[in-house]
């Protein structure tokens, strides 16, 4: 039988196009293709045996084990699975590792089941690697970085702009200790593959926040970090009234929502307190142990007078945390970094309309000119 097969385009991101995983499940915990939904051939367990039988005895031996372990009420049950997949996204494309074995046997099946669906040549693999190829060349573009101290809103900004490329938000971490979010983060891969994504989304020049190489868990690419570091800046000043309330809002307000919402509100509220008591717990070494005492007792007293509704006590031991930590930090990184120049120093909105100026003058040097395209 001719099973058809579809070329490794990044197009088939950018349009959204439906993609059936069919690896299993701990290959798809370690990294998908954005969007794919994991219905795997193999579970975990029968794929390790196929591959212990591959090693072993072969790649005959490993594709019968294959045909008795997934047999019977086993394959219908994934071919439904399949099928009810493709009645719902009919132009689905199905994927394995490499788009060899496991990809065929999905496609041999489900045109037997009377559905033919094409699969991805070179498979995951290839698709990766094209989207680690878009990454690297976007290095190359223009770019301009938003700095600022903790609590300039420096995120919104970027979301902000049509241009604004977010990678705290690829990375599910706000970059600080006290940036993680209350869902799992995502795997390196999937990071990259989320940062990827978003590049395909923004064929021009680039905002993004002057971040450190590692956001979290997650790393941002060699090059692409390359790109940041020699990219021109500009920096958000605002009062300390402001930031204060921006990371009362962001630590505390916007993360309780989460939590609830996720959680419910017991559950919520014990995590939520567990994250923030163990971030600041975190900073022993930077902070010393009398002030970390003095910062424990601030919040412990806050999370009492939360309880009770009054929300702004935090600000007892946030205040301190930026003017103590954060602030003190930041202007040690700027002064080992004299040597850079800002293209812009003003409060957010000034800076929002710089960025917004800079890209729009971005896209138009980047246009063939009348006279040059005549």
């Amino acid at each position: 039988m001719n099973l058809p097969l579809v070329e490794p385009d990044l197009a088939l991101l950018r349009e959204g196009r439906a993609l059936i995983d069919v690896r299993a499940p701990v290959e798809f915990a370690q990294g998908a293709l954005p969007g794919a939904v994991n219905l795997p051939l193999m579970d975990d367990e029968e794929r390790h045996l196929v591959g212990i039988a591959y090693k072993q005895q072969g790649q005959q031996a490993a594709i019968e084990l294959g045909e008795r372990l997934v047999s019977g009420g086993i394959k219908a049950a994934r071919v439904d699975a399949w099928r009810r997949e493709l009645e719902v996204h009919p132009d689905a494309i199905v994927y394995c590792f490499r788009g060899g074995m496991r990809s065929q046997i999905a496609q041999q099946w489900l045109a037997e089941a009377g559905m033919t669906r094409p699969r991805i040549r070179g498979g995951w693999k290839a698709m990766r690697q094209a989207l680690c190829a878009h990454i690297d060349a976007a290095a190359e573009r223009p770019m301009l970085v938003v700095g600022g101290l903790t609590g300039c809103a420096k995120t919104s900004l970027i979301t902000a702009l049509d241009q604004g490329l977010d990678l705290e938000g690829c990375a599910r971490h706000k970059g600080s200790a006290f940036g993680r979010h209350p869902l799992p983060a995502p795997s390196q891969i999937d990071f990259e593959h989320a940062m990827g994504l978003r590049l395909l989304e923004l064929p021009g020049p680039l905002v993004l926040e002057d971040e450190s190489r590692h956001i979290g868990s997650a790393n941002v690419p060699l090059t692409f970090w390359r790109g940041m570091e020699a990219a021109p800046r500009i920096r958000v000043e605002m009062p300390l009234d402001w930031r204060l309330a921006q990371i009362h809002k962001d630590y505390i307000d916007d993360l309780w929502t989460v939590y609830r919402q996720q959680f419910g509100d017991w559950l919520g509220w014990t995590l939520m307190r567990k994250q923030l008591s163990g971030a600041l717990g975190r900073l022993r070494k930077r902070l010393g142990g009398a002030r970390l005492a003095r910062l424990q007792r601030l919040q412990e007293l806050a999370f009492r007078e939360h309880e009770r509704g009054n929300r702004q006590a935090h600000e007892a031991w946030l205040a301190p945390l930026l003017t103590e930590y954060y602030d003190p930090m930041y202007r040690y990184q700027l002064e080992k970094h004299d040597d850079q120049r800002f293209l812009h120093v003003g409060d957010w909105d000034s800076c929002l309309a710089f960025a917004r100026d800079w890209v729009a003058e971005a896209e138009s040097a980047r246009r063939p000119s009348a006279t040059a395209s005549a």
